[in-house]
């Protein structure tokens, strides 16, 4: 059986004001990274999953989180770990 592995980026807006509450939940999900919050209200977050609908359902979780006026996927790349090194 073919390994894919699926990296999703997402820009995530947010009221700055809940900033921190924001980034406190991002970090609760599964199979996310956050790499980068603007005082702005904004964060670049990083998914990497096994099949595609963990990116959407992931995606409708943060639309629905407290603060989150947003979640917006900006890249979206398979990769076939078939043969590769871990």
């Amino acid at each position: 059986m073919e390994e894919i592995l699926h990296i999703a980026s997402l820009l995530v807006h947010c009221r700055p004001e809940s900033m921190p509450a924001v980034s406190a939940n991002l970090r609760l999900l599964p199979h996310l990274e956050l790499h980068q919050e603007s005082p702005l209200g904004k964060l670049v977050v990083v998914l990497e999953t096994e099949h595609e609908s963990q990116i959407l359902d992931t995606i409708d979780q943060i639309q629905n989180l407290p603060g989150v006026l947003n979640a917006v996927l900006i890249y979206h790349e398979l990769l076939n770990l078939e043969g590769e090194n871990r």
